[in-house]
């Protein structure tokens, strides 16, 4: 059976900061309602129930149960969702398994749901999700991230069309008959765009779920005006569907989605059906003029906690103060005391990854297995980097903030902040690869003495005031100091072919622009 705690009323408004919008100063605390067993659920559907147990899971988090609640319980999705909750938390199969659900009773196969995701790694993450559930109540799933051709794509996402196959068929009827044959498709926006422009017969016209995950980036970043144009395309009225025949009269093709201009629930200038949405990230902005883009209809917040920004609740935190010449040896002693376990370690740029990488290779005998991950990679290469990660093959990958959106490593137990991280949204995606899910996991970070009151002020703002601090053995860093001499040499050897070679293109190789600065690494 599903519970919800008692709440007082010191506990409904967030205590930081009051959001400009009223529907965000009031939220859902998500913290407020208990886990549930997948057989309490109510109204599950219980393919869906065996598809879920097939996958290992028996139970549902705080946050997968409150949306559920709002989407298919009492709350009937009269309102759409935003959902603000920590990474690892469960946010995809929050709003995976409701739209699932709500499609299951469909009768005619044709565009209903669409994910939107800024990155291709991510769109896939969350396409394996929909994959292990959908299939179970007779749904079909698609991408539209870029993996394979755009041919190929078409092939999977539109159906041939009748009239070539019967060319006595009748040209309208033929038009009005959707031609897509999936029910689910995760995009990233720029693939999304190219099938708007180009494919025939892709249409939005029918659409009724639209999901945008990492929604702050995917407001932030403009995408060639994808939302825009979605909304754009599912804002149809009645006219647009209606036909006439000879006689004059009205013909409404059975698979025509109407959607009316009016009043629902006393909202003017709705449409009906809506399109209704579910938004979600662990840092959602409060930006009035971003999330005004989306067209909300009278929007519910599920927030998690008191706070703006939280982190998961068994995330250890410790933070490393050292000078910055010290830090790589202080980074190899804290990977050896971590025993060749998963960890991701995060720089500031691409160049400090690049620099660290290179360096760490002149180490001779390091108990781990490390790698770079960052865009001086082919793609190829970083998907077979992050698979043998993945696999166990590589214990360290080393790379920036394009690995502390959204993905998912099993057992990855440690994060280190290499270079501090700028803002508490960084920290929060950076430290939530780790700890996810329910698991246990710590977060590293090296600071110079300067920067240790900012960063502690910076974990306030996450309600983490428990971050610990972490000595390393003295003897064990003074005992790499020569060979860190010799390791620096040869680093700035190098990086000496990379830099004539990048300046007779004009272009900048990684470290060179601070070739002084060697300490610095």
């Amino acid at each position: 059976m599903v519970t919800m705690k008692s709440k007082g009323k010191e506990d409904e408004v967030p205590s930081d900061r009051v959001p400009h919008l009223p529907w965000m100063r009031y939220p859902v605390d998500i913290d407020s309602f208990s886990g549930c067993p997948v057989t309490s659920l109510p109204r599950l559907d219980p393919r869906l129930a065996e598809a879920l147990q097939r996958m290992g899971i028996e139970s549902f988090f705080p946050v997968q149960v409150a949306t559920w609640l709002e989407t298919v319980g009492p709350g009937a999705f009269q309102r759409d969702i935003c959902i603000n909750s920590p990474t690892g938390s469960g946010k995809t199969l929050a709003y995976a398994l409701p739209i699932v659900q709500m499609l299951s009773t469909r009768k005619v196969r044709c565009l209903r749901a669409l994910v939107v995701l800024p990155t291709r790694d991510l769109a896939l993450q969350v396409k394996e999700v929909f994959d292990a559930i959908a299939p179970a109540v007779g749904l079909t799933v698609a991408s539209a991230v870029g993996q394979s051709s755009i041919a190929d794509e078409i092939s999977d996402l539109i159906r041939k069309s009748k009239q070539g196959l019967y060319p006595t068929l009748d040209e309208e009827f033929v038009e009005m008959e959707p031609q897509t044959k999936v029910d689910i498709l995760v995009a990233t926006p720029g693939r999304l765009m190219d099938h708007i422009n180009m494919t025939k017969g892709f249409s939005l016209e029918h659409l009724q779920y639209l999901v945008v995950d990492e929604t702050d980036r995917m407001l932030r970043e403009a995408y060639q005006s994808w939302l825009p144009t979605v909304i754009q395309f599912t804002r149809s009225t009645n006219q647009d569907h209606l036909r006439h025949d000879t006689g004059g009269q009205t013909l409404l093709h059975p698979f025509t989605t109407i959607r009316r201009s009016g009043v629902e629930r006393g909202f003017k200038g709705k449409c009906f059906p809506r399109l209704a949405k579910i938004v979600c990230s662990a840092t959602l902005t409060q930006d009035p003029s971003k999330l005004s883009q989306l067209e909300l209809h009278h929007p519910l917040l599920l927030n998690s906690g008191k706070k703006r920004y939280s982190i998961p609740t068994k995330l250890e935190s410790f933070k490393l103060v050292c000078t910055s010449n010290l830090k790589p040896l202080c980074l190899i002693v804290l990977l050896q005391e971590l025993c060749g376990e998963k960890c991701l370690v995060f720089t500031s740029s691409v160049e400090s990854s690049h620099r660290l990488s290179t360096l760490l290779g002149f180490f001779e005998d390091l108990p781990f297995k490390f790698s770079e991950f960052s865009r001086l990679q082919r793609e190829s290469a970083r998907r077979k980097t992050l698979a043998a990660f993945k696999e166990g093959k590589i214990d360290v990958l080393i790379g920036t903030d394009i690995m502390a959106r959204g993905i998912h490593i099993d057992g990855l137990k440690y994060v280190i902040n290499y270079d501090m991280p700028p803002y508490v949204k960084t920290y929060i995606h950076r430290a939530g690869r780790t700890a996810r899910a329910g698991e246990s996991g710590s977060c590293f970070t090296f600071l110079r003495k300067h920067e240790v009151k900012t960063f502690d002020k910076m974990l306030r703002k996450a309600d983490d005031s428990s971050c610990s601090l972490r000595s390393l053995p003295e003897e064990s860093i003074e005992s790499l100091r020569p060979i860190f001499s010799s390791a620096l040499k040869k680093l700035e050897e190098s990086l000496e072919p990379d830099a004539s070679k990048k300046s007779k293109s004009g272009d900048k190789v990684p470290g060179a622009s601070k070739r002084k600065r060697t300490n610095k690494t």
